[in-house]
């Protein structure tokens, strides 16, 4: 078993920077690639990155390409997504999940997923 509790969020002036947190409670955190998605309102949530267990493999949303960074700190139980140049259009709800597996987590097949935290860039 898996909790997630995400922190980070805020609001942003358009080109600004967030760093957001994801901790996690349980054993088992190293065994679980990690991801964020995110849902802005009225829309559908959609991937955003993921990490594999070791950290090795990342995947990430093609528009955040270049400008967000996924890592990971297996000894403080802990996956960040590190957002720079943020634009209006990344104003949504963030969540964290774990999963199986990189892949698993970009097709929505995550096991565990956090309660989500704001982030509201303004133009």
């Amino acid at each position: 078993q898996v909790q997630l509790v995400e922190s980070g969020g805020g609001l942003v002036q358009a080109g600004g920077s967030l760093r957001l947190s994801c901790a996690a409670s349980g054993r088992t955190f190293s065994n679980y690639a990690m991801g964020w998605f995110r849902q802005a309102q009225g829309k559908e949530r959609e991937f955003v990155a993921a990490i594999s267990w070791s950290g090795g493999t990342t995947d990430y949303l093609d528009s955040v390409k270049g400008r967000f960074t996924i890592s990971r700190d297996n000894a403080k139980k802990t996956v960040y997504l590190q957002m720079n140049s943020l634009k209006p259009e990344d104003t949504a709800v963030y969540y964290c999940n774990a999963g199986d597996n990189v892949k698993a987590i970009a097709s929505m097949k995550a096991s565990y997923w956090g309660q989500g935290t704001q982030v509201t860039v303004s133009s």
